[in-house]
């Protein structure tokens, strides 16, 4: 599929979207002309495919520095009557948290989605978090999509609901949903507003203490309405009733799909309730599902969320029902689910035995792949600049125990592993360096931050302003591969190109970094590994905040304008050494049965890092 045909195609027409790019297409039918994401798997498909089409399609798109700057300038453009749509991993939530809160309480006056992309499992992240509780927090409806289908066609329900009570709405996807592919009926795209105007009129979006009580209190009632009309919702249905059955299951999101396929596999005696809108929780349909039942059980992932609301729903009416899921071991409480753990759970309350049927059922933990640990890609320039760093710290001769390693989210985390193990603490996005500080100052180690180009844009800069403030002694390496890499390649403002590829001024690092005091301030190419570490030799001997941006394209993303050479290594000049295989540890480098060490030319990116650690010169141009 191309991608320009997420808005070609016409309605009625369909398409075989992955879930991230169903909802473009569904932010397009939903009117929206306002767009702003800071990338995060696994919601990156959606900025990968918006930055391709925006322009064309006609609406704003933009990588913002970070979440909460993405959630304020979408907020704003709500506030101004455009439609909206904001989008994140889940723990960018808790970046953009304190924007979030409040616009909870101002609302909007056009339509404004807020995608919260959750990691049961924690495929690609820190944790996993069930931001439908962020939502409860803060008073915001949740809607949760189970295929491509719904998320576009929730798209389109969502702006309006968002619309008509001015409160924005969360879409509540997860891993599973935004990267399954379905076949997707295409409605009518629907062109938003051009151009917005900020009304100044009643409470306004001011909200101070006196404005925020009055605020609350409508919040309140917008939800208490919202909630009324769940009960009816078409996003919310009895997928399967019968007045035989005593047994119900509840379910949302992508557990729907696993329900159905076992209830329909096994041909189980149950009704099935699917809430698309789980919050605020639709009461009366609920008490209207499970009266005539005798158990209930409920499937979601990741928290017991829906299952502490039936609860209480039967508390409040003095119905004696039993209630099976996380809360009663029924099912686990952690990770995502699949078929298989369903199928388990189901046994244990239907008394039933439901052994694999054969030739389709698959016993999931019969399964053992092999371990396959992420590792820095070949000619990744992260890591020449951790060898080089390491050769210094080995030079200057400071023992394991006195230096200490605080890393950050992105790729250069992988130096936690072995040769390396350069990672002694990371929490989340541009932690290092205010980690880094605390460290400085809580003990007499030798402190280094490891942080990258974008991640010093999202979170760096407070910290190391902080870090001059307080007279920290601390490194500060910031690994610039001239691309947000991790997720997919997405521009950053050290990048001098804009969405569509014209050159487009950038926001220098040095000039930030020496705008903050920082008295130690070096850029070093890790292609010449000599310099590099002599200039870390240099930088571990400051008493003060040091700073090196280590400058080199990500061998993925960015084309290098030299020559690319073909490398081999000379068994003749080679001693079997290891050091290109143990200590710098190239992927593209292997040892062959005979214990020759050799270049695997399907690998090796030309990058030429290995013939500047071989101490023995064995790697050559291939003529």
């Amino acid at each position: 599929m191309k991608v320009n045909e997420i808005y070609e195609k016409k309605q009625g027409e369909k398409l075989f979207l992955l879930g991230n790019e169903a909802a473009v297409r569904g932010a397009l039918e939903a009117g929206i002309s306002f767009a702003s994401t800071y990338p995060g798997t696994p919601s990156s498909e959606i900025g990968n495919t918006l930055a391709k089409i925006a322009h064309e399609a006609g609406l704003y798109f933009e990588f913002s520095v970070n979440e909460m700057t993405a959630f304020e300038v979408s907020a704003a453009a709500a506030a101004s009557g455009l439609r909206s749509f904001v989008f994140m991993k889940h723990v960018g939530l808790n970046v953009a948290a304190d924007a979030f809160m409040s616009t909870a309480y101002t609302g909007v006056r056009g339509g404004m989605i807020i995608l919260s992309a959750d990691d049961p499992s924690l495929h690609s992240s820190q944790n996993e978090q069930d931001n439908r509780i962020m939502a409860q927090l803060a008073g915001v409806p949740v809607l949760e999509p189970s295929n491509p289908q719904e998320i576009k066609d929730f798209m389109v329900y969502g702006v309006e609901l968002s619309e008509q009570f001015e409160i924005p709405v969360m879409m509540r996807t997860t891993t599973r949903i935004s990267h399954m592919r379905g076949v997707v009926q295409l409605g009518e795209i629907k062109p938003g507003k051009k151009e917005g105007f900020l009304r100044k009129e009643g409470l306004g979006f001011t909200i101070v203490p006196a404005v925020a009580r009055k605020l609350r209190q409508n919040l309140v009632g917008k939800l208490q309405k919202i909630a009324a009309i769940g009960n009816t919702a078409p996003v919310n249905r009895i997928v399967k009733e019968s007045a035989q059955h005593k047994i119900g299951i509840i379910t949302s999101g992508t557990s729907y799909n696993y329900v159905m396929d076992v209830v329909n596999e096994y041909s189980l005696p149950a009704n099935v309730l699917k809430l698309g809108l789980s919050y605020p929780f639709p009461k009366e349909l609920m008490k209207r599902f499970i009266s005539n039942l005798e158990n209930i059980i409920v499937v979601e992932e990741v928290e017991p969320f829906l299952e502490k609301e039936v609860l209480a729903l039967l508390g409040q009416e003095g119905w004696q029902k039993k209630v099976h899921g996380k809360l009663d071991g029924t099912l686990p409480h952690i990770f995502e689910y699949h078929p298989n753990i369903i199928r388990e759970g189901f046994a244990k309350v239907f008394d039933k035995k439901m052994a694999g049927k054969e030739g389709l059922a698959i016993d999931f933990q019969d399964i053992k792949p092999p371990l396959r640990p992420p590792v820095l890609c070949p000619g990744c320039p992260h890591r020449s600049t951790i060898y080089a760093l390491k050769k210094a710290v080995q030079s200057l001769k400071i023992k394991k125990e006195n230096i200490v390693y605080s890393n950050d989210i992105g790729c250069y985390t992988l130096a936690m592993q072995p040769p390396y193990n350069m990672a002694d603490y990371c929490i989340c996005m541009g932690s290092s360096i205010g980690v880094g500080s605390g460290l400085s100052k809580a003990t007499k180690q030798k402190v280094v931050a490891f942080i990258g180009d974008s991640t010093f844009f999202h979170a760096g800069i407070p910290p190391l302003i902080n870090a001059v403030y307080h007279k920290n002694n601390m490194l500060v390496i910031v690994m610039d591969n001239r691309i947000t890499a991790m997720t997919g390649g997405q521009p950053n403002p050290g990048v001098s190109l804009s969405l569509t590829g014209e050159e487009i001024p950038n926001v220098s690092i040095e000039k930030l970094v020496k705008a903050t005091g920082v008295p130690y301030v070096r850029t070093i190419n890790p292609d010449n590994m000599d310099d590099s570490i002599a200039i870390f030799k240099e930088a571990l001997q400051q008493d003060a905040v040091s700073v090196i941006i280590s400058r080199s394209p990500c061998i993925m993303f960015v084309p290098r304008k030299t020559e690319r050479l073909i490398y081999q290594i000379n068994q003749d000049k080679c001693n079997r050494c290891q050091i290109c295989l143990k200590q710098f540890n190239c992927p593209a480098i292997y040892k062959n049965e005979d214990g020759s060490i050799h270049i695997n030319t399907l690998l090796c990116t030309k990058c030429g890092y290995c013939v500047q650690v071989c101490p023995q010169n064995a790697i050559e141009v291939k003529k």
